[in-house]
């Protein structure tokens, strides 16, 4: 039997941290097995979902790389499916119309909880044999329930908790349609599942309550001998502090790493890691993740959320990528920034000389700014701490080395910038320095180098005698 997985968010917001990492899980646990990876998007609550919404777990997707086999199923075009299978339900007598209204099952509750018994629905419009039931009342919209079993346990065999037991005595006649008869997610669930044939269903733990609710309605649908899917409940990631992930401690849209500078490669590396392991290996190519992941070593734990370890992985990432493949993330930067840069070339270029020097892609757009637009104004603590009386002379003789250079590359603009710190008997800081300011703005930048190079003459140029006008004798 080939393996299918899912990933079905529901679009009442962004792609956070704990999402994706599920994605991640599932479309690894697909491509390592040679199976499917599913992407449903489940837009039944339709107070809550909206297109900007679905539009941004898609760029998030997309962004990550996490590519989806065949069609995206969206569950609000399958409203009539759902309502096929409800019916069946109702003739073959595994569900029925309850009349009850809020305020009755709410007192049923509170009965129950008197009693010190489980607080759920008592079973008043459900069909018994020799049972009567009530007069429907007049003007109601019944909602359909379906009818749990009586007695007996649901089994839940999951691979990263093992086999969890839930006796059926405490779960609900669970509502699967509302009583304007749309259905609701423990049902459309089910329905999606068996019809997409999933075999693997992993989500987050806080699906664990859900799970034999949706097992006995499947049952029902399936039969005792019909194939169920394999459950897989990751645990939930944490602050810090121990407590959930939120906003404060990091868990923003996926997309919100990117404005940051991160790397998609680097942030799914980081999120394979927040609850399982290969030996002792930290970084991981994608081709790695899949060759190696093991759903049933995912750890039952929780796992904590370290800023400053993603950090970490996304600079070891940037240090080792194919500079093409960084150019592709710097224009999207480069953009975002005002600068619109489409020599692919040229960027990769930049992504080279800064890539072994900057912990992010935003950093690297930053500190590469001064390529593309003009220095009006020079750093002022820079300019105090390294333009003393003799800088401006060193510029000038810099400037006139340089511009009889016939070969504009890094080995004779480094010759060059050499010979006149030892001609001035001065060490390299004093020249290299004032060169940065001069040509930057700042005391920051690559290797003066690979700094002029990327700069190109006619700039270096200008600028270093821009930079002599500016702090030279009056």
């Amino acid at each position: 039997m080939s393996v299918v997985t899912r990933f079905a968010p529901s679009p009442t917001g962004y792609l956070h941290i704990g999402g994706a990492r599920t994605a991640l899980y599932s479309w690894l646990h697909a491509k390592a097995s040679g199976g499917r990876f599913v992407l449903r998007i489940e837009d039944t609550d339709r107070e809550r979902s909206t297109d900007e919404a679905v539009q941004a777990i898609l760029d998030a997707m997309a962004w990550l790389n996490l590519t989806h086999d065949g069609e995206i199923y969206y569950q609000t075009a399958r409203f009539d499916r759902y309502a096929e299978v409800i019916e069946t339900l109702l003739a073959e007598g595994k569900a029925y119309r309850c009349y009850s209204s809020t305020e009755e099952v709410e007192a049923m509750r509170e009965a129950a909880r008197a009693k010190g018994e489980k607080p759920k629905y008592d079973g008043t419009w459900r069909p018994m044999p020799g049972k009567t039931l009530p007069e429907p009342p007049a003007g109601v919209d019944p909602v359909i329930r379906f009818a749990t079993p009586l007695d007996g346990d649901t089994v839940i065999h999951d691979l990263v908790k093992g086999d969890i037991t839930i006796s059926n005595t405490e779960l609900d006649d669970l509502v699967i349609a509302r009583g304007d008869g749309t259905p609701t997610y423990n049902f459309c669930v089910v329905v999606d599942d068996m019809d997409m044939g999933i075999t693997h269903v992993i989500r987050g733990d806080d699906h664990v309550n859900n799970t034999p609710r949706q097992i006995n309605i499947l049952k029902a649908l399936v039969g005792d001998d019909g194939e169920l899917p394999v459950y897989a409940h990751v645990p939930m990631i944490l602050g810090a502090d121990g407590k959930r992930l939120s906003k404060r401690h990091g868990a923003v849209g996926v997309m919100r790493y990117r404005e940051e500078g991160y790397l998609p490669e680097a942030l799914l590396n980081y999120l394979v890691r927040l609850g399982w392991a290969h030996g002792d290996q930290e970084i991981f190519s994608l081709e790695e993740m899949i060759a190696h992941f093991d759903i049933t070593h995912v750890q039952s734990g929780a796992s904590t959320f370290d800023p400053d370890k993603l950090l970490w992985v996304n600079q070891e990432h940037m240090k080792a990528a194919d500079p093409a493949v960084l150019a592709d993330e710097l224009v999207w930067h480069l953009s975002r920034l005002g600068i619109e840069a489409t020599d692919k070339s040229a960027l990769a270029d930049i992504a080279r000389v800064q890539q072994g020097r900057c912990k992010t892609m935003l950093e690297m757009a930053q500190q590469s700014l001064f390529l593309f637009t003009e220095v009006t104004e020079y750093d002022a603590k820079a300019v105090k701490k390294h333009m003393k009386a003799g800088s401006p002379a060193l510029l000038a003789q810099i400037r006139d080395r340089l511009a009889t250079l016939v070969d504009w590359q890094d080995e004779p603009i480094s010759a060059a910038v050499k010979a006149v710190a030892e001609d001035n008997e001065v060490g390299m800081g004093k020249v290299a320095q004032p060169i940065r300011i001069a040509v930057t703005g700042t005391a920051v930048s690559p290797s003066i180098d690979g700094t002029l190079r990327l700069l190109g003459r006619e700039a270096t140029l200008a600028r270093l005698d821009a930079a002599v006008a500016e702090f030279g004798d009056p």
